[in-house]
């Protein structure tokens, strides 16, 4: 069985084009999507008031704490079904499907009932002012009771990505951002839902999202279509995917448990902090779609590539993804730092809001090419198979530097500490991962067909099949 015309065989063909190819319908679904989200929180902010906006625009951190584990599930199921599609192992791919989207099913009634539980807990425990945190507490109350949601649509489109297929997610994001902010407008408009209301639009978006992409699976007519009759957990494909996405899911649920804490000394300087610095991090979700955009490329493109053994193909792969993912970040970060004030002022006019978000956007926006090359190394060594890595990195750096910074910084209260831990802990991180990619090691481990062809000319795949034969013999002869 071969690949259908909507997923793409990225083991052969010319590299750039391809990278740009699928990288740029991943981009602009992201950009949809943070479209909508952004547009939500201006919504919140022209038609509510300060208060809910401080509610809304701080909920990222704490959503992708207890979301971000099992995003990075997903993200481990994508290297499984690109590795296995890439590698034509047509079986593997139909368990890795029906098995992830088992899987996805439990972590949505997990996610429901444990994010009901402690949202209002963890509000509390990050010093939510009191003002807010009933507005927080309502917002999510609904945002959880529907991550079904956001958590079977990222499963849906992460398989469509691994096989090569990313404009069919960007029509489904494209259509959820629309109707999230229609829904917006009349919820929070004509209907006073207030920041309910925002929730309720979010959760309905996504929802339907998510069906669009299950019915889309269910119609396939290739190897990667589901059949909700054979929707089961395979032992094997959970082991594989479980061994890819578990360091991601941990280095994610990392990096947002250090966010929280940062969100939490944000919180002490009040709801105009909140407020300002809230409105910034919608910005900088713009900064990173290019990042988020090559990196799922990367992952994609050098898994399927390492699938079908040719190291030199998923390197070059690499190189270029890093590449790009650098430069554009850093020209929107340069983009914020030029008009930062202009930009948080969409959010809220009152002049402290917007003294707040300039003042991290002026900082962060500078360093934006340390965020990406981090960010696209530790997506090269996720489709390499080698997840653990940025995992230790991010634990270590991002997460127990960060937090000793702001533990140490916290008795000057002063806020330009906390704008100045991302670049900090960028910039270390980026040192290991220069080392760390310029030395090859995401590639330990790997055949590379190409390198043994080139020693035997009239090869192609028997010189492969040569070789371990050979090695199988001499080994049959060591043991006689």
């Amino acid at each position: 069985m071969s690949a259908s015309k909507q997923s793409v065989l990225m083991t052969e063909g010319p590299i750039s084009r391809q990278l740009l190819a699928f990288a740029l319908p991943v981009f602009l679904g992201q950009l949809f999507q943070q479209l909508y989200n952004t547009a939500d929180t201006l919504i919140v902010g022209q038609l509510l008031d300060s208060y809910a906006l401080a509610a809304v625009s701080s909920s990222g951190n704490l959503i992708m704490l207890l979301v971000g584990f099992f995003n990075g599930m997903a993200m481990g199921a994508s290297i499984v079904v690109s590795q296995t599609f890439g590698g034509e192992r047509w079986d593997d791919v139909r368990k890795t499907v029906h098995t992830i989207t088992a899987l996805g099913v439990i972590i949505s009634v997990v996610l429901a009932l444990l994010g009901s539980w402690l949202s209002p807990i963890l509000l509390v425990w990050m010093d939510t002012p009191a003002d807010v945190l009933p507005l927080s507490n309502e917002y999510f109350s609904i945002y959880f009771a529907g991550i079904a949601g956001l958590v079977m649509y990222n499963i849906f489109s992460s398989i469509m990505r691994a096989v090569g297929d990313s404009k069919t997610p960007l029509y489904f994001l494209i259509f959820s951002s629309v109707l999230n902010v229609i829904l917006d407008l009349l919820f929070m408009g004509p209907m006073h839902m207030g920041v309910g209301g925002a929730a309720l639009a979010t959760v309905i978006a996504q929802m339907l999202s998510a069906i669009l992409a299950m019915f889309t699976l269910m119609r396939a007519k290739d190897v990667y279509r589901l059949e909700l009759r054979k929707v089961r957990i395979h032992k094997r494909a959970l082991y594989d995917v479980v061994r890819n996405g578990l360091p991601a899911g941990v280095q994610n649920s990392i990096i947002s448990f250090a966010n929280t804490i940062v969100q939490s000394q944000i919180n002490h300087f009040g709801y105009t902090a909140m407020a300002g610095i809230g409105a910034y991090s919608k910005l900088e979700g713009f900064a990173f779609l290019p990042i988020q955009s090559f990196g799922m490329a990367a992952s994609t493109f050098i898994g399927q590539n390492i699938g079908a053994h040719k190291l030199k193909r998923a390197r070059t792969g690499a190189k270029c993804t890093i590449f790009w993912s650098v430069l554009i970040a850093e020209l929107m970060g340069i983009i914020f730092v030029m008009f930062a004030p202009t930009m948080i002022g969409w959010f809220d006019s009152n002049p402290e809001v917007v003294a707040y978000g300039v003042g991290r956007a002026r900082i962060d926006g500078l360093f934006y090419f340390l965020l990406a090359y981090s960010h696209a190394v530790s997506a090269v060594c996720r489709g390499g198979g080698k997840p653990a890595v940025p995992m230790y990195v991010m634990m270590i750096v991002w997460c127990g530097i960060r937090v000793a910074f702001l533990e140490i910084t916290a008795p000057f209260e002063n806020i330009n500490f906390v704008y100045w831990v991302y670049p900090l802990t960028w910039f270390i991180s980026s040192v290991y991962f220069f080392w760390y990619d310029r030395t090859n090691r995401w590639m330990k481990g790997h055949d590379d067909v190409e390198q043994i062809d080139d020693s035997r000319p009239s090869g192609g795949h028997g010189a492969l099949v040569s070789f371990r034969s050979r090695v199988k013999e001499k080994l049959a002869g060591a043991k006689a």
